[in-house]
């Protein structure tokens, strides 16, 4: 052992002076020992020290099977400048913290970090089971702000990460290939698919899952109709300015923020102002106040569903809901209820399941987060390892040397 108090480093020497071993490719004893390459590991560090493991490690000429192979030691993996233990421990701080900090954080570089965490990540979704998936999840989030997504796939039943894919797999209708050959065991048993109204998601999941049923969530539901709604408020503002300006001035100082916000909003979590604007709203003649009692017709829609838990009585209610929607004079909530209408039988399944995409939603804002632990990514793939890493659950990654012994 050497200590060097300066640059805050201890060194450890591991010595094998044995002459004869036994053979590392094919087992054969009492093999002579041709000579000794010196290796040098990083260790966990020893206090405030960083600590260093060197070894000359043997390489064994066998008899029996005619090869020189050098000697495996057990604390690393092979071509490794860590040891195991310290890799362990990388990867647990790499999923709290962003890499470029738990680089400075371990006193080395963010690359050989992101190297480990792509091995490990590839080695431990070749080990993991996916058998048993029934109920998923599909969705996109952002990989740069508004440019390039992603498609993302859970398991909702084990809340679980199980695939990011590029946007390639959406704009080309890949999405049957990354379903049914890279998430799930046997694609038969998933019976039922939660997800958002996409052209490319439809067709996907219909041509690799036939058997499974499809929901469109509420979420998603309602907000398409927000989308129409804000699209009707925008034309009038261009249309009808003056008309709008009195609405405005009848509903006082700031109104104009404070009815964009309330027509968004659900009436309970409104404000005072933004219930003063909307009263101002519907005393008017406005097109807003009529493309906002459609999305809250919507709403209503649901709630009776979800009341009854009747088949025929919600189909009957939101086909009521589309026939008003398709006579209203108002084009985008024309083409919302057209929309509607060609996914008719995934909607009024997503209110009676009451399944929805609200933990994919929620994943995706964690997603977001590790994209900010992966600063300055080129493409996707330090963006995807990180996900893996925090949000796939993998059984089969390294333990972190530093949890409780009961916790292994």
């Amino acid at each position: 052992m050497q200590l060097d108090a300066v640059r805050k480093r201890i060194d450890f020497e591991v010595r094998c002076g044995a002459g004869l071993l036994a053979c590392p490719a094919c087992g054969a004893a009492a093999q002579k020992v041709h000579d000794r390459l010196r290796r040098s590991w990083r260790h966990l560090d020893f206090f405030q020290f960083e600590a260093w493991l060197h070894a000359d490690l043997p390489r064994v000429v066998c008899s029996g099977c005619g090869k020189t192979t050098q000697l495996e030691v057990p604390w690393v993996r092979p071509s490794s400048g860590f040891t195991a233990a310290f890799e362990a421990l990388a990867l647990a701080l790499c999923r709290e913290l962003p890499v470029r900090q738990a680089a400075k954080l371990l006193h080395c570089a963010d690359k050989p970090l992101w190297r480990r965490i792509e091995f490990y990540i590839a080695q431990a979704r070749a080990l993991e089971s996916f058998a048993g998936v029934e109920l998923i999840g599909i969705d996109k989030t952002s990989l740069r702000r508004g440019q390039r997504y992603i498609s993302v796939v859970h398991d909702l039943q084990a809340k679980r990460l199980l695939l990011p894919a590029r946007g390639a797999a959406t704009r080309r209708c890949r999405t049957s290939w990354w379903i049914s050959r890279r998430i799930v065991g046997d694609p038969a048993q998933v019976r039922h698919i939660c997800m958002d109204m996409s052209a490319a998601y439809t067709k996907g999941a219909a041509l690799a899952l036939p058997q499974a049923a499809i929901s469109y969530d509420r979420f998603h539901v309602v907000a398409l109709a927000i989308e129409a709604m804000d699209a009707v408020r925008r034309q009038e503002l261009q249309d009808e300015p003056q008309a709008v300006q009195r609405t405005l001035q009848a509903a006082g100082p700031k109104a104009r923020r404070q009815l964009m916000w309330g027509m968004r909003k659900n009436p309970a979590g409104c404000s005072a102002a933004q219930w003063q604007s909307m009263h101002s709203l519907q005393r008017s003649g406005l097109k807003s106040a009529r493309a906002w009692r459609l999305k809250m017709a919507l709403r209503e829609v649901y709630a009776r569903a979800r009341a009854h838990n009747d088949e025929a009585i919600a189909r009957q209610e939101l086909n009521a809901w589309l026939s008003w929607a398709r006579r209203c004079r108002l084009a985008p909530m024309q083409q919302l209820a057209q929309t509607l209408k060609t996914r008719l039988a995934g909607i009024v399944r997503g209110m009676l399941d009451h399944r929805s995409n609200a933990l994919v939603e929620s994943i995706n804002g964690l997603l977001q987060q590790a994209k900010r632990a992966a600063p300055g990514f080129r493409t996707a793939k330090h963006f995807i390892a990180v996900a893996y890493l925090r949000m796939s659950k993998l059984s089969n990654l390294p333990v972190n040397p530093m949890s409780p012994a009961d916790a292994r």
